[in-house]
C-alpha cells in the first residue's frame, strides 16, 4: 500500500484547495498547495473572477464543501446574516467561505501546510515520489503530486481560429467586458450556455444598453431551479441502454415533472457514465448533452426571471444558428451566421465578440505548460471521447502506455472523461474528499469501525 507523508498539490482553486483542506482533516500528511496567481488561492477562477452579480447555481443547502458536515456553507451563511439554506449567494460570497476554510486550515495544520505560489512547469515521476519543477527554477520533491487544473479556457471556434482583433474577446472572464460599447451596439455571445449567461449578466450590470445575442447550434438556454425540491430518490440505478435510460426519463418526467425526474437521477449519474460503452458515450456527446446540459445545470430562479426581462425588453436574443465566418470590418466584426434549419447565410455586425463555448477539454490542444509538458512525454493522456485527462476510478492519471500512476493524480473538471458528472461543486467535493480519505487510508478506518 502505498504511503504518503507528504503530498503536492499543484492548482490552488477549488479543488486543489478542497484536496488538501481533506487531507489534513483526515490523516497527517504534510501537503504543499501550488499556485501561480494568489490572488485565486482557494476559490480558482469559478469564483475568484466572478462579479457582484453572478449567483450560485445551486442553493445553499447543497453548497457546502465538507460532505460530512452538509450544513457547513448553509451555517457559515446564517452565522453571517448573509442567507439561509434555500439562498441562492454570490460567487463571490462562495469564494470568501473557501478562503475562510483554507485560513481555518492554516490555522489549525501548522507547518503540516505550505502555500506556494509559483508556476509549475514539470512533473517527475520516479518510484520513490515526484518532484515538482517550477518556473523559478525551485522544485519541490513529494510522495505523490496531484494535478487540479480546473476548467481550462475556452478553443477558439473554426472561424475566429487566429482572429486577432481588439472586438473579440478569447477569454469570458476578462475584465471591462462592456468598456467602450454604445447604446447603438450589438455584442455576439458565442453559446448560450452558463458561461454565456453570467457574460450577459455582466454587461447589463455594467451599464450596456445595446443588444447581446447568443448563438449556439440549438439555441438552448439554462433552465431555471423549481421553487421547491420535488425529487424523490430512486430505489436503484436504472440500466439498459442510452436510448432504454431515455425513454425510462422520459417516462418518469411525465409522470411526475422534469425537475424530479432529473434530479432523481444524480445518485447514480457517474455510475450510469461508467456502465455505458464507448458507443453509448459518443452517442450522448453528439445528440444529448446540450438538452442534459440545460436540465441538469440550471440556474437560480432570479436569474432567469432576468433574463426572461432583457428578452421581452428586446435587449437579448438567443439564437440558434451555427457561424460559418467571421471578417473584421474596421473597428468591428462581421459574423456569418446560418440559422437552424436553414441553408442560407446571413451577416451580422458586432462591436465585440465574446467566446462563451465553454471549458477546452482536448488535451491535444492544451496550452497550460505544465500541462503540455507532461502530455508530450506521455505522463498524461487524453480520455477516449477527448474531453479530459485519462483516469482511473481512484483518480490515477493513465500515462500514454496504459498504466495507472499511483504518484500521480488528477481531481476536477478535467476527469469528466471518466466521471461525468465532476463539474459542479457537490460532486468535485465528494471526489476529493474521497481521494483524500484513501491516501491518508482513513477510509480503511472507518471500514473497520475504529
Amino acid at each position: 500500500m502505498l504511503s504518503a507523508g507528504h503530498v503536492a498539490i499543484v492548482g490552488g482553486g477549488f479543488s486543489g484547495t478542497l484536496l488538501a483542506i481533506n487531507l489534513l482533516r483526515h490523516g497527517d500528511a504534510r501537503v504543499t498547495l501550488i499556485e501561480r496567481r494568489g490572488d485565486r488561492l482557494g476559490c480558482g477562477l469559478a469564483f475568484g473572477a466572478a462579479h457582484g452579480d453572478h449567483i450560485l447555481n445551486v442553493r445553499a443547502a447543497n453548497m457546502s464543501a465538507l460532505p460530512d458536515q452538509p450544513d457547513h456553507f448553509a451555517q457559515w451563511l446564517k452565522a453571517r446574516e448573509a442567507g439561509q439554506q434555500a439562498s441562492f449567494a454570490t460567487r463571490q460570497t462562495y469564494g470568501h467561505y473557501l478562503r475562510d476554510l483554507l485560513n481555518d486550515a492554516l490555522g489549525d495544520a501548522g507547518d503540516r501546510l505550505r502555500l506556494v505560489e509559483d508556476e509549475a512547469i514539470d512533473i517527475v515521476l520516479s518510484d520513490f515520489g515526484a518532484s515538482i519543477r517550477f518556473r523559478s527554477g525551485a522544485r519541490v520533491d513529494a510522495d505523490i503530486a496531484v494535478i487540479a487544473p480546473g476548467n481550462l479556457p475556452p478553443h477558439d471556434l473554426p472561424a475566429f481560429a487566429g482572429l486577432s482583433h481588439p472586438a473579440y474577446v478569447d477569454d469570458p472572464w476578462t475584465t471591462g467586458l462592456g468598456e467602450g460599447l454604445d447604446p447603438r451596439d450589438e455584442v455576439l455571445l458565442l453559446g448560450s450556455g452558463l458561461t454565456a449567461v453570467d457574460c450577459a449578466l455582466s454587461l447589463a450590470s455594467a451599464g450596456f444598453a445595446g443588444r447581446i445575442v447568443a448563438v449556439s447550434r440549438r439555441g438552448l438556454m439554462p433552465h431555471a431551479h423549481a421553487s421547491v425540491k420535488t425529487a424523490k430518490p430512486l430505489p436503484e440505478r436504472p440500466t439498459g441502454s442510452a436510448s432504454a435510460l431515455l425513454r425510462q426519463v422520459r417516462t418518469q418526467a411525465e409522470a411526475v415533472g422534469w425537475y424530479a425526474a432529473i434530479d432523481a437521477l444524480r445518485p447514480f449519474t457517474q455510475d450510469i457514465w461508467r456502465a455505458a460503452d464507448a458507443g453509448d458515450r459518443t452517442r450522448f456527446l453528439r445528440h444529448l448533452r446540450p438538452y442534459w446540459d440545460v436540465h441538469r445545470h440550471r440556474i437560480a430562479p432570479a436569474v432567469a426571471e432576468r433574463l426572461a426581462a432583457m428578452r421581452a425588453e428586446g435587449k437579448m436574443e438567443i439564437k440558434a444558428a451555427k457561424v460559418v465566418e467571421a471578417e473584421p470590418e474596421g473597428d468591428q466584426i462581421a459574423v456569418a451566421l446560418r440559422s437552424r434549419g436553414r441553408d442560407m447565410v446571413a451577416w451580422r455586425r458586432f462591436a465585440r465578440v465574446v467566446n462563451c463555448t465553454g471549458p477546452l477539454g482536448d488535451l491535444r490542444r492544451v496550452r497550460d505548460p505544465l500541462l503540455r509538458t507532461l502530455f508530450d512525454k506521455g505522463a498524461i493522456w487524453p480520455d477516449p471521447l477527448a474531453i479530459g485527462i485519462d483516469v482511473d476510478r481512484q483518480c490515477r492519471a493513465i500515462a500514454a502506455s496504459g498504466d495507472a500512476q499511483d504518484r500521480l493524480r488528477v481531481v476536477g473538471p478535467m476527469t469528466r472523461g471518466a466521471h461525468w458528472e465532476i463539474v459542479a461543486v457537490p460532486d468535485i467535493k465528494r471526489q476529493v474528499w474521497t481521494l483524500a480519505r484513501e491516501i491518508s487510508h482513513a477510509h480503511w478506518v472507518e471500514a473497520a469501525g475504529l
